[in-house]
């Protein structure tokens, strides 16, 4: 059984499609980010980082204690070599996957959510002129979609021919494009990529995990929000023990 410290956002999404793509056994921890979960010792524990998703495998292959792996890249990795599943066996089709994995963890993600931050920020009316941000990531992520658009245009799936760890890494952040200003019908090899990763039985399963703890933020206080914002945001270095 494999443990998924886990909130319903792309990255923990990342990591239930894939679970649920290879069929290993898994249960939901919820770790609440707006609660604060992640900060309290017992996950500290488990990541010093502070960023869910995590996983523990408490039947490894090796019949080793329990394996913890923090990022969801990695997790995506150990996954794939856990189950044989999603990740080629040859050389050049395996980097061609790790590659597009590791695209996704240092561009798509980073990029796409640091929009995502810029936009709500200059929306809420708060914190004064941030058209340059807005523009610096808005352009970001159109080059990033239009990027995805490029490595489509020739092949089904990001790592070639077959669908693989890269497709369920980029598709939880790639489907919220209404999200990052961007028109889908501008990149028309990612909206196909994005209809046939859809509507993948398994990962219809994996967006779905864990819905029922979605918290509806338009009923929230101001008061609630403000602490929320505290929580999530402008994190500093925290005091050795």
């Amino acid at each position: 059984m494999i443990d998924l410290y886990y909130w319903p956002t792309p990255n923990g999404q990342k990591v239930s499609i894939l679970l649920e793509e290879t069929g290993l056994p898994y249960r939901i921890v919820p770790i609440n980010i707006g609660r604060g979960d992640q900060f309290t010792p017992e996950f500290l524990a488990l990541n010093p980082n502070h960023r869910m998703p995590v996983i523990v495998d408490r039947d490894p292959a090796e019949g080793t204690e329990p394996v913890t792996v923090i990022e969801s890249g990695a997790i995506l990795l150990y996954l794939a070599e856990k189950s044989g599943a999603f990740l080629p066996k040859p050389l050049k089709e395996r980097y061609e996957a790790v590659q597009w994995v590791i695209w996704q963890m240092a561009n798509q993600g980073p990029k796409f959510g640091e929009n995502g931050h810029f936009r709500r920020a200059e929306a809420s009316g708060q914190h004064g002129d941030l058209s340059y941000p807005r523009r610096r990531f808005d352009d970001e992520a159109n080059r990033l979609y239009g990027v995805m658009n490029m490595r489509l245009r020739d092949r089904p799936w990001l790592a070639g021919d077959a669908y693989s760890i890269a497709d369920s890494a980029a598709y939880p952040w790639a489907a919220y494009c209404d999200k990052q200003g961007q028109d889908i019908d501008e990149f028309v090899h990612v909206k196909r990529w994005l209809d046939a990763v859809g509507s993948r039985p398994a990962v219809q399963r994996g967006i779905e995990a864990g819905a029922e703890l979605v918290t509806d933020l338009s009923k929230l206080t101001s008061e609630e929000m403000e602490r929320r914002s505290k929580i999530l945001l402008n994190q500093r270095a925290r005091p050795l023990p």
